[in-house]
């Protein structure tokens, strides 16, 4: 894989082959979307292992992640508010989360807390 898409490709990405013909490319741009990876409780709250949003600030992502649920959303909410988050690799800890800027490319692991750790 050549193309500079995104380093991890997201759902939409994988589909297009990480050559900018996926929707999310389409809409921001090749490498413009931002992968978020759920883990854990968080996983089983999102209904899925990862997905794609538009570049934004950690909160924005967030906050799109949970309203794209409708009435479900409320389940991920709450889980949001006990995890811990890394972005790209690097723990954003007490951050504010509307100050953390993410970069087209960028991934985010939504951590729940885990048992025994």
């Amino acid at each position: 894989m050549d193309s500079p898409c995104h380093r991890y490709l997201c759902y939409w990405c994988k589909r297009c082959g990480g050559v900018g013909e996926c929707a999310m490319c389409k809409e921001n741009g090749p490498g413009g979307a931002v992968t978020v990876r759920f883990w854990a409780a968080a996983r089983e709250a999102a209904g899925r292992a990862e997905e794609c949003s538009p570049v934004a600030t950690l909160f924005a992502v967030l906050e799109r992640s949970v309203e794209s649920r409708g009435p479900a959303g409320s389940k991920l909410a709450l889980v949001l508010t006990r995890c811990s988050f890394l972005v790209d690799g690097t723990p954003v800890g007490v951050r504010d989360p509307r100050t953390v800027t993410l970069a087209p490319g960028s991934v985010v692991d939504v951590l729940p807390p885990f048992a025994g750790g």
